[in-house]
């Protein structure tokens, strides 16, 4: 009885949690302007209720009284809802309430601020953030350093020491790739990336693939336009996911599909896991894996293109006029150091997450202060890619991470890509997978994901999952293989031992 009673309030926290996100999402797409203060206080309301309710004395006599579990699902919603709620009672409900009115606060002050790339009003507010993230550090406690605290939130059991290790190693085996490639020069004519493309055409024709090579269907899923591509959920059966339009056409279309692969994630967990802490994916590091597999290993590839290409000259014939398959492959495989993190190429994305991840490192710790950190982004950027950002708008306030106190997130972009590789190899070793992927028809490597990795939700940890579904720990071996072998080949480069 008292596990059927743990389950209960469970659900109820879930769909507190459920009513906030619908209003969080509500406010990046719908949401007239003047409804900001009042909407910060109600989600604010909600998550504190929330809090509350699952740290509450009786919670904990829930727990205490489930003893040791029958089943194994009941095992699972055990031992992730004690590890949850250890932490969660470690942050008074009045952190909970406070740090959700700054965010809301700041997620407009950085919409002011980037719509007129002036940092300056933004910083008082990223102070704050920092502020709360120092002080939920402190909270949850932590071994080496504050910001493993932070970065455990988003990907559980990782330490910065180990991301200083990965992000160096990744650094020393892509950086040499990266300048042959900028040495070979052009390998397409990448104007085609700016031609034409109506607005609605461009969301239209992503939705479209989306469900078509990807399985998003708008009976439980739908797509709206924001300021920054997300993807949320309120269950398997309600996804949600935006897109940004722009001149450059690829932002939307590759933005749509990169969502998509958060929300096939979340629509792969098992009914079971259903308004219980286990019912959302293992880590944003595992979630990335699945965005950038469907974004980058599937879309950019060339049997992706050799299949859609057809339909693109549809819908958007300007477009495609004098291309064909490979061209567009060529094209959207473009190598080029750029300011824009979301509209990075796959060789030089992984030095944008190494950038914010250090400036984070270094704003928690105090040795960067907020007031300095246009001038140490623009640095950086300069030393990893050789640009200078000409405004704050394509610099430092490009990301809505840090308006939403999403400190210690980004580490799981690269994570995220390190995972994506490693998980397509070992399903391709099905030669039926392998066929399919090769014809981009993913219905079956969709199959092995749900089975290996969707399904568990929280129940397994990110480690278990990558070492079950792999046969081996997580490692940038496939990975910096895989960029070696592609770019090497659509810029005529000489192989070299990439491992």
């Amino acid at each position: 009885m008292s596990m059927d009673e743990l389950k209960r309030r469970l659900g109820q926290v879930s769909d507190l949690g459920a009513a906030a996100g619908l209003m969080s999402w509500d406010q990046e797409t719908q949401m007239p302007g003047e409804a900001a203060r009042v909407r910060g206080l109600q989600m604010a309301t909600l998550e504190g209720l929330a809090h509350e309710l699952f740290t509450a004395a009786q919670t904990a006599e829930l727990l205490e009284a489930a003893g040791e579990a029958e089943s194994e699902t009941d095992a699972a919603i055990l031992r992730v809802t004690r590890r949850d709620h250890a932490k969660a009672t470690r942050l008074p409900t009045g952190f909970v309430e406070e740090a959700a009115r700054a965010r809301n606060e700041a997620h407009h002050a950085w919409l002011e601020a980037r719509q007129h790339s002036d940092f300056a009003t933004f910083a008082p507010h990223l102070e704050k953030m920092m502020d709360l993230a120092r002080r939920q550090a402190d909270l949850l406690g932590y071994e080496e350093h504050p910001y493993d605290a932070l970065l455990d939130e988003y990907e559980p059991g990782m330490r910065a020491s180990q991301v200083k290790s990965v992000f160096a190693d990744l650094r020393d085996r892509t950086l040499p790739l990266l300048r042959r490639i900028v040495a070979a020069g052009d390998a397409a004519d990448y104007g085609v990336l700016t031609r034409s493309f109506p607005p609605e055409a461009q969301k239209a024709f992503a939705w479209r693939v989306a469900g078509e090579a990807f399985g998003l269907k708008p009976e439980f899923a739908r797509q709206d336009e924001s300021a920054h591509p997300f993807q949320t959920n309120f269950s398997r059966s309600d996804l949600r996911i935006t897109t940004r339009v722009e001149e450059y056409w690829p932002a939307c279309l590759f933005g749509t599909w990169h969502e998509t692969g958060h929300a096939m994630y979340e629509r792969g967990v098992a009914p079971r896991w259903e308004r219980t802490p286990v019912s959302r994916g293992a880590s944003l590091g595992v979630h990335e894996s699945q965005s950038r597999m469907f974004e980058n290993l599937l879309a950019r590839s060339l049997p992706f293109w050799e299949r859609y290409f057809p339909q693109l000259a549809e819908v958007a014939p300007q477009v495609a006029a004098g291309l064909d398959a490979p061209g567009l492959y060529r094209a959207v495989n473009r190598v080029n150091p750029s300011l824009i993190r979301v509209e990075a190429d796959e060789v030089t994305y992984n030095f944008h997450v190494m950038l914010r991840f250090e400036l984070e490192l270094a704003l928690l710790e105090g040795s960067l202060k907020v007031h300095d950190l246009p001038e140490a982004w623009n640095a950086k950027m300069q030393a990893y890619l050789g640009l200078t950002p000409p405004n704050d708008a394509q610099g430092v306030l490009q990301d809505i991470h840090w308006s939403a106190g999403l400190i210690g997130y980004f580490p799981t972009y690269t994570l995220g890509n390190l995972l994506s590789v490693q998980l397509l190899e070992a399903a391709r070793k099905d030669a039926g997978i392998a066929a399919g992927v090769e014809r981009a028809e993913y219905g079956p490597l969709l199959a092995w994901l749900v089975e290996h990795v969707h399904q568990y939700g929280r129940s397994l940890t990110p480690t278990q999952i990558t070492e079950r579904a792999t046969g081996r720990p997580l490692t940038a071996d496939p990975y910096v293989a895989y960029l070696h072998g592609k770019y090497e080949g659509i810029y005529g480069l000489t192989s070299e031992n990439s491992a």
